[in-house]
């Protein structure tokens, strides 16, 4: 899809972002298919762990700003949605933050979700919450992950009820970190966020699945992941395709 400045100037009211993003054999569209609408001036915003952080940087965070989003799939993304559509004027945040579980996102959601009034947000949150736990950091089952979710989902819904969802898979690979330790366990809290995500019809990126099909004889895991748990360069990049493809179709 060609867009041209004509069509450019008619988009600034409302553009409804489709099928023009880029296919991939290892992107998955979500369920209730994506179609997600923006406005001129809506806000972005990306939440959750260090896979999100990214090494972002914290100090005075600025919005479509290189170091503010980090060097992951949140910053991908923001800028294909930027350079797509530059005459919606999109503020793309995030604020992830490394080491994070789901109590501490609670624990900093008016400030760093509520107050912000996205029109779009996107959760990643999931993997410390066994890691810490296997580490003896954290006593968290994965009731309490599936309960503490589904507070913060029900909180979020009643103060921004137009805000589309978004829930992103927690994943792991098998190399680096992750090893038989981590099962059932974790594939436990994969099942209790897509519940968690059905009930609030929040849109599902299914990031276990996706990493799972692009492990092949010729693509070790820790191509995607050297450490089991946060991607490389390829992974946070096929991350950003298969979101975008959930997202909006």
């Amino acid at each position: 899809m060609q867009i041209n400045r004509r069509n450019m100037v008619k988009s600034t009211a409302t553009v409804a972002i489709t099928g023009a993003l880029a296919k991939s054999n290892f992107a998955f569209a979500a369920d209730d298919g994506g179609n997600v609408k923006l406005n001129r001036g809506d806000v972005v915003l990306f939440q959750g762990d260090s896979i999100t952080d990214a090494g972002r940087k914290k100090n005075e965070p600025r919005a479509n700003d290189f170091s503010s989003l980090g060097r992951g799939y949140a910053m991908m993304i923001s800028s294909r949605l930027l350079s797509r559509f530059p005459a919606l004027g999109l503020e793309c945040h995030n604020r992830g933050i490394s080491g994070h579980k789901v109590p501490d996102l609670a624990g900093r959601w008016d400030r760093d979700c509520i107050e912000m009034k996205p029109a779009l947000l996107s959760i990643l949150i999931g993997v410390n919450d066994i890691w810490h736990k296997l580490n003896g950091n954290y006593n968290g089952t994965p009731q309490d992950y599936e309960t503490q979710l589904d507070e913060l989902l029900a909180r979020t819904k009643e103060k921004l009820p137009a805000t589309p969802i978004v829930i992103c898979e927690p994943f792991v690979l098998r190399c680096g970190a992750v090893n038989d330790g981590w099962f059932p366990e974790f594939d436990e809290r994969r099942a209790a966020c897509r519940r968690v995500s059905d009930k609030h019809k929040c849109i599902w990126v299914p990031f276990q699945s996706m990493f799972d099909r692009a492990v092949t004889d010729e693509t070790e895991p820790n191509y995607w992941a050297g450490d089991g748990v946060h991607p490389s360069m390829a992974g946070h990049s096929l991350m950003a395709e298969t979101w975008l493809k959930c997202v909006f179709g």
